[in-house]
């Protein structure tokens, strides 16, 4: 198991260098200028243009600046923001929680129904209810997320009034930011009500954000099991007479989450993808926005490093895939 480890570990660094190299040549073909977003309705003379593009390094050859950021990056160096002035690091981790928080929610809903949906689905292979569920799994992944969010807002927060529209909690509750997640230090902060209204801003963003991972979660589960459930071991064991749920659950669907936890870990990057969009429709104080507000501004240090921050939380997960896959099947880290 160490040297299987080990030898994912490798496969990061070049990985993480790769992805930093496109972050970084990507950002430069944007159009625009940052050194003039900054100064606004300012005008700004020549002089004090090239004085700025020196003071940030953005006057000297390209592969000057890559060595620069590779250096800080190795100190822990992502940069400060053009706009704040802020650390980029600083701003990202203050604004991670939020994310990760809705990320959370939405793939343990993704998981929590996706999953069944998908044993069930092929348990009943070719009845209404497999049907049903497959239909209803095509249908949700071909919803965009910005129409879906739009109509859950209209119908549920518009015409029912049952949750709200933007934000993480009502303005009418204050307390001290502990943890980050706004479940937690709503608990934490022993005002009444206030985890409840916590709780109601989470429902719609978890939904839109869940939809279509669930969709692929449940398409994924029903093809693995459809083959294992016809494996020679899976036959063996009914025969034995061992009762339907320890065959399925155990014998079957043991075996068949390999392909699915895989799955798992790719749709994390289809949630912080999708939490752009769905921080934007919702107002949601995440790093979706937040790239989306440094992208406007042409802050390039923001986006790269938000971009390298990203990708790095991305290949933690799949690091934590393949580990469970030694978990799951010992012969695959041999």
């Amino acid at each position: 198991m160490l040297r299987f480890l080990a030898s994912r570990l490798a496969i990061l660094i070049p990985t993480f260098i790769g992805v930093a190299l496109i972050a970084f040549s990507f950002i430069r073909m944007l159009p625009g200028d940052p050194v003039m977003l900054m100064s606004g309705e300012r005008v700004m003379d020549p002089e004090r243009h090239a004085q700025v593009m020196q003071d940030l390094g953005l006057d000297r050859p390209y592969y000057e600046q890559f060595a620069d950021y590779l250096g800080g990056i190795v100190t822990g160096d992502f940069g400060t923001s053009i706009v704040s002035k802020r650390p980029v690091l600083d701003d990202f981790f203050s604004l991670f929680p939020a994310t990760l928080e809705l990320s959370f929610c939405a793939i343990i809903l993704a998981v929590g129904l996706g999953v069944p949906a998908g044993v069930v689905a092929a348990l009943k292979r070719g009845s209404w209810l497999d049907q049903t569920l497959m239909g209803s799994a095509l249908v949700g992944y071909s919803m965009p997320i910005f129409w879906w969010g739009l109509l859950l807002i209209l119908f549920f927060s518009g015409y029912l009034g049952w949750t709200p529209v933007s934000g993480r909690i009502s303005l009418m509750y204050y307390f001290p930011d502990v943890t980050g997640f706004m479940l937690i230090d709503s608990l934490l902060s022993g005002q009444a009500g206030a985890f409840k209204s916590a709780l109601s801003h989470l429902v719609l963003p978890s939904i839109v954000l869940a939809t279509i991972p669930l969709a692929v979660i449940a398409r994924q589960t029903r093809s693995a099991m459809l083959e294992v459930l016809g494996e020679d071991y899976v036959r063996t064991a009914r025969a034995k007479g061992l009762p339907p749920f320890r065959v399925v659950g155990i014998h079957a669907l043991r075996n068949a989450m390999i392909p699915v936890v895989t799955t798992i870990g790719l749709q994390v990057g289809v949630l912080l993808a999708g939490a752009i969009l769905t921080e934007s429709i919702f107002s949601w104080p995440g790093i979706g926005k937040w790239m989306i507000d440094a992208v406007s501004k042409r802050d390039y240090v923001v986006v790269q490093g938000g971009l390298l921050l990203i990708a790095a939380v991305i290949m933690i997960v799949n690091l934590i895939v393949d580990l469970l896959y030694g978990f799951l099947n010992p012969r695959i880290a041999r």
